[in-house]
């Protein structure tokens, strides 16, 4: 049995461990049930990694998103490591396979959703698998004063019984103590060994600025710090817009969210980490598993929704200890964005039973039906049906996602099932005359087995890449294929599927998550309140204000944020040498009061004050153009 620091050295090539990451993994070895506590960037993932390829069996691990836990079980293999994710879109009998894989196939990590531990077939299997550890990630979703709160995560209890002698490690990168001690409660944690990494990041200068002029600030702050940088943004036109400004502007900029497909996705990331792309503007969908330690500046255009969200994203500048800083740029509208985007569209409880009996009629349920049901799903078209407003019907959906009503999964494709409905023999017969597909089919059959049986899902960017042909060409040939009668072929656009985990009892089913969705929107306004509380307190030190926030004692000012240096800059006035410097810069040329500002070691504040001093004493002047001069020149 190896060493945790030979498994980590051989899989990870590092050489020693972060900080608590070793006393982790020793009591979690050790059998102990575990409460990790690390900021972003704090090596979370390798906490129960490595016990787990420690000793022999099979690592459960929860998540509730399926994007990480492909991220997870992506990396996992590309080390050699034997790793499976049980996601959506899985039919009963894979499902089956899978399961049986997991008991007989020296399979080390089985990623699965909250919601399965719901499905017999998935209890039974685990009972029989040789489990050797239980591993909760992003724990504060079982906490109900958590940030994202899924009461599905109240089903691993369920773990416990059924592999009661298996100690849990949960993890979470942001947690306040109220939440800490509700997921050790929910957890049924016996003398858990619970480790706190600080929030502290004495390299981090966190920085909050008053600007009209986002894109001009974006533009200075990036020419001063020339390395890799995260631009944050709320919606995916913004990610363009501002990327296609800075590429204007001589930077380099690519652009991520969630609407790109996988193959733009990976492309921009590539380029990005590769430091080609000095900038990647992105929304919230960008960051999970990134580890880039390089990242010298995070900026935020827009609020956050929350101080949790804000610190994991600020969080992922400068992970290699050197100095970095995160950024939020303001202005007096932010404040009214923020209500309109998070408060204003919080759906009410008669709102969200209206949606579910509209999206029950929509697809045609009868009372008491729908367990286990998919339909393809065009949001647009229903909210249109409907009269309804977009944004309070997403929302009211993915809170009936997020309390296991119905599964939301997000598709943005084209879903194309086939199946060969003639015999192998009348294939090749028809392939003979039709020589020019018979590349695209070759690739069909050999990708995926079983499509003579059943209809099957097919990936037609997939398909063309092996057949080295466009993606349009492999239309053209299913549907050749489907007038000759070689196959069954269906084809649907839509931007959703929803799978109906309760049966349909329109207000009974409501009123049963009624409490929670009451009290996920107090837990959202509060969250606000506490960002606008951050961004507008421009006395007390900005890292203290966060480490306040999650109830850290005896915190001292960082010296390094934007409240800290304004402090010291007004400790020390110095007017005189403002004004000499104003008077000689003039001396040489009439300039506008943003370039004396970048010019200059002062701050704004400072130039603007003194600008104004010189106009009363008549000793500069304000020309046509908005630039200064010397009154006698």
């Amino acid at each position: 049995m190896q060493h945790p620091i030979q498994i980590l050295e051989h899989y990870w090539n590092f050489t020693s461990f972060k900080p608590l990451q070793e006393d982790i993994i020793d009591a979690v070895i050790n059998g102990e049930d575990t409460f990790a506590l690390l900021p972003t960037g704090g090596g979370k993932s390798m906490c129960f990694q490595i016990p787990a390829l420690h000793k022999p069996g099979i690592c459960i691990v929860i998540s509730p998103l399926v994007a990480l836990m492909k991220n997870q079980v992506q990396a996992l293999q590309d080390k050699g490591i034997k790793a499976m994710a049980l996601t959506s879109g899985i039919s009963y009998s894979q499902l089956d396979t899978l399961l049986d894989n997991c008991i007989y196939g020296n399979y080390k990590f089985l990623y699965l959703s909250p919601e399965r531990l719901q499905q017999e077939l998935v209890k039974e299997r685990i009972r029989q698998m040789n489990v050797n550890l239980i591993a909760v990630d992003e724990a504060h979703c079982i906490s109900q004063w958590g940030n994202d709160f899924r009461p599905a995560y109240k089903n691993i209890t369920l773990l416990r019984e059924l592999q009661p002698t298996v100690n849990v490690i949960a993890l979470t990168a942001s947690a306040t103590p109220e939440v800490v001690e509700d997921i050790i409660k929910e957890l049924d944690f016996i003398k858990p060994k619970v480790f706190k990494q600080s929030f502290s990041r004495p390299n981090l200068a966190y920085m909050v600025f008053e600007e009209e002029d986002k894109f001009y600030r974006i533009e200075a702050i990036l020419k001063k710090n020339q390395q890799s940088s995260i631009i944050y943004v709320r919606n995916r036109k913004a990610t363009l817009d501002i990327s296609q400004f800075l590429e204007s502007k001589n930077f380099t900029a690519t652009y991520y969210h969630g609407g790109l497909s996988n193959a733009e996705k990976d492309k921009n990331l590539e380029l990005w980490m590769h430091n080609q792309k000095q900038v990647m503007v992105a929304t919230n969908a960008f960051g999970m598993g990134i580890d880039k330690p390089d990242v010298k500046t995070v900026i935020h255009v827009n609020l956050s929704e929350s101080i949790e969200s804000y610190f994991q994203e600020a969080g992922r500048a400068g992970r290699n200890g050197k100095k970095a800083f995160a950024v939020i740029l303001k202005n007096k509208n932010d404040e009214q964005l923020i209500t309109n985007q998070f408060l204003k569209v919080l759906p009410s409880v008669d709102f969200i039973k209206t949606v579910y009996r509209k999206l029950s009629s929509y697809f045609q349920i009868s009372y008491g039906e729908g367990v286990d049901l998919t339909f393809d799903f065009n949001f647009n078209q229903f909210c249109k049906t409907y009269k309804f407003n977009t944004i309070l019907t997403y929302n009211a959906l993915l809170l009936l996602d997020r309390t296991s009503v119905i599964t939301l999964s997000k598709q943005f494709n084209n879903r194309t099932q086939v199946q060969f409905i003639v015999s192998n023999a009348a294939l090749f017969n028809y392939l003979e005359t039709h020589a020019e597909i018979s590349i695209i089919v070759k690739s069909i059959l050999r990708t995926y087995g079983g499509i003579f049986e059943q209809e099957t899902k097919i990936n037609t960017i997939l398909i063309a890449e092996k057949a080295s042909v466009k993606e349009i060409l492999v239309f053209n040939a299913l549907e050749q294929l489907e007038k000759a009668e070689i196959i069954s072929l269906k084809n649907s656009k839509t931007d959703a599927q929803i799978t109906y985990i309760q049966p349909r009892e329109d207000d009974k089913t409501i009123n049963r998550i009624a409490t929670i969705i009451k009290q996920q929107n107090n837990l959202r306004k509060k969250q606000v309140a506490s960002v606008l509380d951050y961004v507008n307190n421009n006395k007390i030190c900005k890292s203290v204000q966060l480490l306040s926030y999650f109830q850290e004692k005896n915190v001292e000012n960082c010296g390094v944020c934007s409240v800290c240096i304004n402090n010291k800059k007004e400790a020390v006035p110095n007017t005189k040498s403002i004004k000499n410097y104003i008077i000689e810069a003039l001396e040489q040329q009439q300039l506008t009061s943003r370039v004396l500002f970048e010019q200059s070691s002062f701050t704004e504040q400072q130039i603007t004050k003194t600008l104004k001093m010189l106009l009363e004493q008549n000793i500069i002047t304000i020309t046509k153009t908005n630039t200064y001069k010397l009154a006698h020149t």
